[in-house]
C-alpha cells in the first residue's frame, strides 16, 4: 500500500514538473520578440541640427522599416553623455561636424571600426578614418569671403598671403576656441610642418581687423558694416546666408565674394560632417545600414540642395548654387591628420596669442 502510494506522489512530481517547465517558456519567447523588437531600431546622437537631415531620417525609415530615434545637442555636450553613459549608453551612432571631434571620439574609445564595401565604395578614402571608425558624409571648404566694393578676386591668392602688410587690420575670422579653425591649423602642419604653420598664425593674428568674436555668419557681417574686408569662413555658411528667410542676411551675402584659396598650391582646406558607431552600440548594423543610406546619391544630392554642402560621393554632382561658385582644387590630406593634429593646433593659437 505504501509502495502504491509512493508512486501516485512520484507520478504527480512529474506531472508538476512538466507543468512548470512549459510556463516557463512563455516569457522566454516573448523576451525573443521583444529583442527582434529592437534590432528595427537606431539611436542616433546628432550635433546637427538641419531639417534637411531630418527629412532624410523619415526617408530612412520608410525605406528600411528602421526607426531613427534621435538625441540632439552640441558636439562636446553629446561626446560626454557617451562617456558618462559608458557601456549603458543607448547610443548606437555618433554624427558631428569637423574631423577633428570625430577623432576626439574614436581617441576617446567611444567608436568601433565597422566594415562596409559599400561604405568604401561610396565614400573616398581621404574621407575615412584610417581605422574604419568614422566616415566623411558631407563637405565643407573654409574659404576667402571679401568686400565686393574694396577688394577685387585679383587680390587674393592664398591663406598665406593674407599675413602680408596690405592686409593689416582686414582680416576676420572667429576663435582659436573653434574647432573649424584648429581643423585648418592641423592641415597646415600636416602640409607644411609646424614651424610654417606657427608663422602663418602669428602673421594673421597681426593683420586681424578686431579681437575674433561671434560665428561665420558674424564674419561676414562683420565685413559689410565695413569692420574687415576679408574673411575665412565655410562654404556653406555662405550659401545659407544667400538663401536665408531673413533679408538682411541675404543682403550681406550678395554684398561679397567667396574666393577658393591657394589653387596654384596645395588646395583649398576642406573638413567634413561624418559619423561613427559607438562602440556598445547594441543596433550596429542598422548604424551601418544609416551610414550607407545618407552616403548614397540620393541622400548626398539632398544635402547639396538643401544645405550646400560637397558631396562627399564622387558620383553626385554639387547643386546649382555650388557649380556656379566654380570648381576648386582640395588639400590632398588624410582627414585623419585633422584630429592627429589637433593638440599642436590648440598650444600654436595660445602661443601666438590668437584668442
Amino acid at each position: 500500500m505504501n509502495k502504491l502510494i509512493y508512486l501516485v506522489l512520484a507520478f504527480l512530481l512529474l506531472v508538476l514538473t512538466a507543468c512548470g517547465s512549459n510556463d516557463t517558456s512563455a516569457p522566454a519567447t516573448e523576451g525573443a520578440s521583444e529583442e527582434a523588437e529592437e534590432s528595427t531600431e537606431v539611436n542616433l546622437y546628432t550635433a546637427r541640427h538641419y531639417d534637411v537631415d531630418d527629412e532624410l531620417y523619415k526617408k530612412f525609415e520608410e525605406e528600411t522599416g528602421i526607426k531613427v530615434n534621435l538625441i540632439k545637442g552640441e558636439a562636446d555636450e553629446l561626446l560626454e553623455r557617451i562617456k558618462r553613459e559608458g557601456d549603458g549608453t543607448e547610443a548606437d551612432l555618433f554624427l558631428t561636424a569637423d574631423a577633428g571631434r570625430l577623432f576626439r571620439a574614436k581617441d576617446d574609445g567611444l567608436l568601433q571600426a565597422v566594415s562596409s564595401d559599400l561604405l568604401n565604395e561610396q565614400i573616398p578614402e581621404n574621407f575615412r578614418d584610417t581605422d574604419q571608425m568614422w566616415y566623411g558624409l558631407t563637405k565643407r571648404a573654409r574659404v576667402l569671403v571679401y568686400n565686393k566694393e574694396t577688394v577685387t578676386p585679383e587680390e587674393l591668392s592664398t591663406y598665406e598671403a593674407l599675413t602680408e602688410d596690405e592686409w593689416n587690420g582686414r582680416v576676420l575670422i572667429r576663435g582659436s576656441e573653434n574647432v573649424y579653425n584648429q581643423s585648418l591649423l592641423a592641415s597646415f602642419i600636416e602640409l607644411n610642418g609646424e614651424e610654417e604653420a606657427k608663422e602663418w598664425a602669428a602673421g594673421l593674428v597681426n593683420n586681424f581687423a578686431r579681437d575674433p568674436e561671434g560665428g561665420d555668419r558674424d564674419q561676414a557681417k562683420a565685413i559689410a558694416a565695413g569692420i574687415g574686408d576679408v574673411a575665412i569662413m565655410n562654404s556653406y555658411y555662405f550659401g545659407q546666408m544667400l538663401n536665408s528667410e531673413d533679408p538682411a542676411e541675404v543682403e550681406v551675402a550678395e554684398s561679397l565674394g567667396l574666393f577658393f584659396p591657394n589653387q596654384e598650391t596645395d588646395g583649398t582646406h576642406v573638413n567634413v560632417s561624418g559619423a561613427g558607431v559607438v562602440k556598445s552600440s547594441q543596433n550596429k548594423e542598422n548604424a551601418i545600414k544609416l551610414l550607407e543610406f545618407l552616403s548614397a546619391p540620393e541622400a548626398q544630392g539632398t544635402f547639396a540642395e538643401a544645405n550646400y554642402e560637397y558631396p562627399v560621393n564622387e558620383e553626385v554632382e554639387p547643386s546649382e548654387l555650388l557649380k556656379s561658385w566654380g570648381e576648386f582644387k582640395e588639400q590632398d590630406i588624410s582627414l585623419s591628420a585633422l584630429g592627429e593634429n589637433n593638440a599642436k593646433s590648440i598650444l600654436i593659437f595660445n602661443e601666438v596669442g590668437w584668442k
